[in-house]
This record gives C-alpha cells, structure tokens and sequence, in this order.
C-alpha cells in the first residue's frame, strides 16, 4: 500500500491557520492528495476548512484560481529546490549536482503529490487564463536549462533539457502514482528507490556522447 501522509503545505502553512486564505490553500491540498481534482469545489473547501460555503469567495473567483494558485506555489517551490541543486556545482561537482537536482524535482513529487499531479495539466489549470502559473513554470524550466549549461556547457541546450526533464518527470510519476510507488509502500522506500535511480543515470550519462549541436529531440 502507497504511504498517503499527508505532508507539509506548499503554502507554509501551520496546520491551523488563522489566515482564512491560508487555511483555504491548506485545505484544497489536502482535498487533493486524499479525492484528487475531481473532488476538490470551494463549497466542500469551506466545509473542510470549518467556514461558511461563502467565505472561499473572499479570496477566490472560483475553483480554478484555488488551482492555479496552489500550482504556481508548486512551481516556485519546485524552482527554489532546483535552484539550490544548481547552486551546489561549484562545490559538488557535476555529478552530485545532477543527482541532487534529480532529488529536487522527484523529491517535491514524493512531497506533494497532489499539487504535482496538476502541475502539467493544462486542461486543470490554464496557463493561459493565470499569467502567473505561466511566469512560475518558466523560472521553473528556466533552473533547468541553466543546470544544462552549468553540466554541458550549453551544447546542444534543448536535447539535454529534454532528456534531464524526462527522466526525472518519468521518475517522479512512476513513484507518485505508478507501479513503482506501489511496489514501496513507504516514503522511506520510494526515497530510497530515487536516489538509487538518479545515481545509476548520472553514472551512465557521464559515459554517454554528448548530442551533436543543433540537434532535436
């Protein structure tokens, strides 16, 4: 069985906030990890959180600001993470770095899973109609591409971004709601099978040619 604890907010919440927008965020992820989207409406926020079925009005439009505000936490928070993987280059070295930014992305998946799994779903929350969901996802792929040119000295940007992105984003689903998070039923374990896996990538990317410039993928 998938370890389901819940684990701490996005919105840095304690777990009873005086704040009423606070407590509203707190609750919609919580609403998300335990039903998913498809549960999650401001009247049964306002239930949950213990006030009137108007009082989420005060602060949201709607059930997909709710949304979007919980994903452009999750982005910069995600980008936060990537940012000090980055960082560590200089004094980790390549290798590690590449292994701690892995930590970064599947470790807030493992965290979060909930606001994760809506994160990349247009049709929940429209890049489009939140300008601010669609500035936090580029700072996010902006950490990306700047650990590319950290590892590979800008040669051929987008094929590594791709190929960083995938492995990583296939990792963190596979253990957020895949066969291999069922496999382990713990946080503990799934952690554990992370970094195994990123350890063994970072080894075989070493050994493997570099993409040929203008390359795509």
């Amino acid at each position: 069985m998938v370890d389901r604890r819940l684990k701490p907010p996005l919105a840095s919440a304690p777990p009873a906030p005086p704040d009423l927008r606070q407590r509203i965020l707190l609750t919609s992820e919580q609403l998300l990890e335990e039903q998913g989207v498809a549960a999650l409406s401001l009247r049964e926020v306002a239930r949950r959180a213990g006030v009137t079925h108007q009082a989420p009005y005060h602060h949201f439009a709607d059930r997909e600001a709710i949304l979007a505000e919980l994903v452009t936490q999750g982005f910069d928070e995600l980008s936060r993470r990537l940012a000090q993987a980055n960082d560590r280059v200089a004094v980790a070295g390549r290798r590690e770095a590449l292994i701690a930014s892995g930590q970064a992305y599947v470790g807030f998946a493992l965290e979060h899973p909930g606001v994760f799994r809506i994160m990349f779903r247009p049709d929940v929350c429209d890049p489009a109609r939140f300008p601010g969901v669609q500035a936090a996802g580029e700072r996010a792929h902006a950490e990306l591409r700047r650990l590319v040119q950290l590892l590979h000295e800008g040669q051929a940007v987008e094929v590594w971004a791709n190929l960083h992105w995938s492995q990583v984003h296939g990792l963190a689903c596979l253990l957020v709601d895949g066969p291999l998070g069922q496999e382990r039923g713990s946080l503990r374990e799934r952690r554990a099978c992370m970094t195994q896996t990123l350890k063994q990538f970072a080894e075989l990317l070493a050994s493997a040619p570099a993409p040929r410039r203008g390359a795509r993928l």
